[in-house]
């Protein structure tokens, strides 16, 4: 059966012919899949927020795509230096935390184990410590807590 909608669509990809401004510098895509980034994806809030919030402020601004282009290279940019350094450090536990999201429906109460092994290189050599948005402050982070999961 055809979906409707999708009568016209060949099942290639497309990529817009109009280049970027020229005033905007390159910035590379980040070039990752889910799993990866939901991985990072606590980390990458926490080093990047200070351009996000900026990014997310701008787009309350106007509604016009290109009027936050700098702003969302500016949030591209840190996510790829968060992954960059990730993999410099703790490549093997960072690609065994993803790997398991992967596995196991991009649960994180599934992939406990793996998680603390990369959560523990990343404080050793960053020092960063996952924490997460809005969570109580005189209960142990949900990670930290016993799985009810395997």
């Amino acid at each position: 059966m055809v979906n409707p909608g999708y009568r016209n669509f060949k099942g290639e990809d497309w990529v817009d012919p109009t280049p970027p401004p020229s005033s905007l510098p390159h910035v590379d895509e980040v070039g990752s899949s889910s799993a990866p980034l939901k991985s990072a994806s606590f980390f990458i809030g926490t080093a990047c927020q200070e351009y996000n919030e900026d990014f997310m402020l701008c787009k309350n601004e106007s509604r016009d795509p290109q009027h936050c282009l700098l702003e969302g290279r500016k949030v591209t940019r840190c996510a790829i230096d968060v992954l960059q350094k990730i993999e410099s450090k703790c490549l093997n536990e960072f690609r065994a935390h993803w790997q398991c999201l992967d596995a196991k429906n991009q649960e994180f109460g599934r992939c406990r184990e793996p998680e603390k092994a990369y959560n523990k290189c990343l404080f050793d050599a960053f020092g960063w410590k996952k924490l997460v948005p809005d969570s109580p402050a005189n209960k142990p982070q949900i990670h930290e807590r016993i799985p009810l999961t395997q």
